[in-house]
């Protein structure tokens, strides 16, 4: 039997309805940019394999610190023991971050990070005798992962209408989304965040943390808003004396230009949340990594204080020596450089596309370029699933969030590919227009 078939027979995949779907597309192996199937096809990964591929597939460097790592310890408890991967996975995060972060705590993936952020802030109020603060705060539009506390949050991206009456209290609040020549973002700022002062002055002594991915939000469409934006919200919420967490599953490890998008923004939150590019690409992993101040309401005489939070996989060796490969990369291969040229070709690419009859919305940000076919973002678009159709067959990897067209590529990407990929893409956008540009 076939891998093809042993999948259809037994696998479930995720963001699907398998009933409808085509069937996957079995991949034998990657290198580079570039993801090799088992029929004989190359496909340029432009998704960066949902985000997480950062210095290209199979990096060799990655993969020897993995091998190493293997021969000599692959997994332990991580409760009552450490390991050297853990330890100074953990040392060069916090000195990567802004101070106060200085505490790491590891998790599996971008979900879970999100998970520990919410219980730390939430249990620190209790700990200190605080039962007032109930309620969270995020944006509109908001995305950050599938368990209870991050479907909470992220109940406005239109994702988890089946799980509405079992989620978290939370409050949400305007993104002043923009684009390139945006004439309107001041006007829309300025009308956000005075939705925000009425939220606040209302329910801000309620609300324990607010969570906000930093410049981007992903799932929602690669919506953008500009570091004053997010500057300000966080200088208000501060004010109230709520926790501030940045997720930074998708947006850290360079993919908006910096190591983490926070640096952009100059804003210093109390929690930060970690995954995706963490490894590279290689492994699961996670980190959520707190200030040493709320670190420290969690100390105490007995249990009754300490966080009650934990996962099997907790700081697995491999995963954070693949972490410490990736990170020491973007020394030694000046990915951050690379990233850059990958912003300017993408910029040249949106000033081409936006000529283009019912492309709007053009924007970019460090090594993502994004696009709407139309106006508003539908991710419920049957544009979507045609569209990736039709770039599986030109032999590109690209997966549109329902009319929301973009590009993100590992940094790893030769100019010509880039090229490449640009021009086909603007030729699809070209062929299907009738689909969407007005008459």
């Amino acid at each position: 039997m076939s891998i093809s078939e042993l999948d259809q027979r037994h696998v479930w995949h995720p963001f699907g309805q398998e009933l409808a779907a085509p069937a996957p597309l079995p991949v034998v192996r990657a290198a580079g940019a570039t993801l090799f199937l088992e029929d004989g096809r190359e496909l340029l990964d432009l998704a960066s394999s949902w985000w997480v591929n950062v210095h290209g597939h199979c990096h060799p460097a990655i993969a020897q610190a993995l091998a190493g790592q293997a021969r000599t310890l692959e997994h332990v408890i991580f409760a009552g023991f450490t390991h050297a991967p853990a330890a100074r996975l953990a040392e060069a995060l916090v000195r990567a971050l802004p101070r106060p972060l200085d505490r790491v705590f590891y998790s599996d993936n971008g979900s879970t990070a999100v998970e520990a952020a919410l219980k730390i802030a939430f249990q620190s109020w209790r700990n200190n005798g605080e039962r007032r603060r109930t309620l969270f705060l995020a944006f509109e539009g908001a995305y950050h992962g599938d368990t209870f506390g991050a479907m909470s949050v992220g109940r406005s991206s239109g994702f988890y209408g089946p799980f509405e009456d079992v989620l978290l209290k939370v409050r949400f609040t305007p993104f002043a989304e923009t684009w390139l020549d945006d004439p309107d973002v001041e006007a829309r700022e300025a009308a956000a965040l005075a939705g925000l002062d009425a939220l606040l002055e209302r329910d801000g002594r309620r609300v324990a943390a607010f969570i906000a991915e930093p410049l981007v939000q992903g799932a929602s469409g690669m919506r953008m808003c500009r570091p004053q934006f997010l500057r300000a919200v966080c200088s208000r919420v501060a004010a109230y004396g709520i926790s501030v967490i940045l997720d930074e599953v998708m947006t850290g490890f360079g993919r908006t230009g910096t190591l983490f998008a926070l640096e952009q923004a100059g804003v210093t939150p109390d929690i930060v949340c970690l995954s995706k590019g963490i490894t590279g690409g290689f492994l699961p992993l996670a980190a959520t990594v707190a200030s040493k101040a709320l670190y420290e309401t969690f100390l105490g005489p007995d249990f009754s204080t300490a966080f009650a939070h934990g996962h099997s996989y907790t700081a697995n060796p491999l995963g954070c020596a693949a972490a410490l490969a990736s990170l020491a990369l973007f020394e030694t291969e000046g990915t951050l450089a690379r990233i850059a040229a990958i912003h300017q070709a993408n910029l040249r690419w949106l000033a081409e596309a936006a000529g283009l009859p019912g492309i709007t919305r053009p924007r970019a940000l460090g090594s993502i370029a994004a696009l709407n076919l139309g106006g508003e973002g539908d991710y419920n678009s049957a544009l979507g699933p045609m569209l990736k159709a039709r770039f599986l067959e030109l032999g590109l990897l690209v997966r549109p969030l329902g009319n929301v067209v973009y590009l993100m590529p590992p940094a790893c990407i030769t100019p010509e590919e880039l090229a490449r990929a640009h021009a086909l893409v603007l030729q699809v956008l070209r062929d299907a227009s009738p689909l969407y540009a007005p008459r």
